[in-house]
């Protein structure tokens, strides 16, 4: 078995867990490759005394991968992502933050769950994604082009609201008046579009969700669509540009540049322990509190 891990920092205290892991995986026979400045960062740190190979660039990976470990919060799997891209390798979170939807192993737990995934006693959790097109063409986003949990155009350092005239399919929608717009994906329904109103969606429903970002248009609320569907946005205000964020990743495009979002055709494949589920992250983490039952 062939694993890489991925990690963006180096948490308080998260030390004795990253050595759990390596330590779990080696008694294993497992082969461990380290992204480069994850590595560095973690041979700063005595408490982890073994040398890893490593890779460093996107097309170090391939498909010999069997999975792939995120070590952080759901930051970092965002970040992930970027990594492993449509070559469907299974990514398992590690949560060494804090609140948690997409990083579902906790740190305390690492032993007993990375036995179980070496047992092979999870699932495969598919979720889609959205990607971005222009015109004119911007070679803005490169090959970077998708976003797992949303994306989001919004105004800039500014107190003007601006304009998104949205289009499905060829037909127009409305205008919204508001500091942005956000195209969220059933994954990213927990994240930027529930803070600004928009609706909890199962990681499983072929949809997206339209949610304004503080609209001046009163009537103007989330909007549940097909993930089938393409949308146009247009974009105008005070200002000659304006911001395109893909889940973490900003860029700035300008007024002029007219913008297409649909399904992307090809899905992150997430790993979801036996005894884990959507509906228990639900309740332990946002919605209804921690479940009494366990």
């Amino acid at each position: 078995m062939k694993i890489g891990i991925y990690g963006q920092f180096y948490h308080k205290n998260s030390g004795i867990y990253i050595q759990q892991l390596l330590e779990t995986l080696d008694e294993n026979e497992v082969e461990v490759v380290i992204e480069k400045k994850f590595l560095e960062l973690i041979n700063l740190h005595d408490e982890i005394d073994k040398t890893y190979s490593h890779f460093s660039t996107f097309e170090e990976l391939d498909t010999s991968y069997d999975l792939f470990f995120s070590i952080g919060g759901d930051g970092t799997i965002l970040k992930t992502i970027t990594y492993v891209r449509d070559l469907g390798i299974p990514i398992a979170g590690i949560n060494t933050g804090r609140l948690g939807f997409l990083a579902t192993i906790q740190k305390e737990e690492i032993k007993d769950s990375i036995a179980l995934i070496l047992d092979k006693k999870f699932y495969i959790s598919p979720r889609s994604l959205v990607t971005i097109e222009t015109f004119p063409v911007t070679k803005e986003f490169g090959v970077l082009n998708f976003a797992m949990n949303e994306i989001a155009v919004s105004r800039r350092n500014t107190t003007s609201m601006i304009t998104v005239d949205t289009h499905l399919n060829n037909e127009f929608l409305t205008t919204y008046w508001a500091d942005g717009l956000i195209i969220s994906t059933p994954t990213g329904s927990t994240g930027y579009s529930l803070s600004c109103g928009g609706p909890v969606m199962m990681p499983d429903v072929e949809s997206m969700v339209l949610t304004p970002i503080a609209p001046h248009n009163l009537n103007a609320r989330p909007l549940v669509i097909p993930d089938n569907q393409e949308i146009e946005l247009q974009v105008s205000g005070r200002e000659d540009t304006y911001l395109v964020s893909l889940d973490s990743r900003t860029h700035t495009l300008p007024n002029d540049t007219t913008i297409y979002i649909k399904k992307a055709p090809f899905k992150i494949n997430m790993v979801i322990l036996q005894n884990e589920s959507f509906q228990k992250t639900l309740r332990k983490k946002m919605l209804w509190g921690e479940d009494k039952r366990n």
